[in-house]
């Protein structure tokens, strides 16, 4: 039952999230101004997690609509594995959220952040959290690497938090 309460309110983050971005646009999606952002990232586990873990290996997939020439907006999901060290198991992570980006110029820096909730796989019933991902990067026409932590928050009765900081990049796919 807790685990279904988790993922109703997840998908409600979700769909409020869409709603308020929606309602704050009037902008028409087209090729020029959306499109999806595909791929990778490495980190070390941090605090609690880098007791049973040594590498986190992640999978990033995006939407993004560019509210204006300077501010992205959008949905986001992947995957990331924790590996482990001896006496402990691999699991994952799989976040489900929403994130805003800003870009002060057409290439350059940017600055953003996901949000929303993560749920854990072959973690033996352990329940997922809230997570915060903040970004700093640089970003062009094509691709954008990133240097990121990020953050998943649970109770202690859960299991604590689960950290890990590292780089990744991702390749715009544009629509035609």
């Amino acid at each position: 039952l807790d685990k279904m309460k988790k993922i109703i309110l997840a998908t409600a983050i979700v769909f409020f999230a869409t709603g308020v971005f929606a309602q704050q646009t009037e902008t028409e999606i087209t090729s020029r101004n959306s499109w999806l952002k595909a791929g990778l990232s490495a980190g070390v586990p941090v605090g609690d997690a880098s007791d049973y873990s040594n590498f986190v290996l992640g999978l990033d997939l995006k939407g993004q609509l560019m509210e204006t020439p300077h501010l992205g907006i959008g949905l986001t999901t992947g995957y990331n594995h924790f590996f482990a060290k001896n006496g402990y198991k691999e699991f994952g992570t799989v976040p489900l959220g929403a994130f805003i980006r800003v870009y002060p110029q057409a290439k350059g820096f940017f600055i953003g952040t996901d949000l929303g909730y993560s749920f854990l796989t072959n973690a033996n019933g352990a329940d997922g959290g809230f997570y915060v991902k903040p970004q700093l990067g640089y970003h062009n026409y094509s691709w954008n690497y990133f240097a990121y932590f990020n953050g998943i928050f649970r109770s202690a009765s859960s299991g604590g938090n689960i950290n890990h900081a590292g780089i990744g990049a991702t390749y715009n796919i544009r629509f035609k």
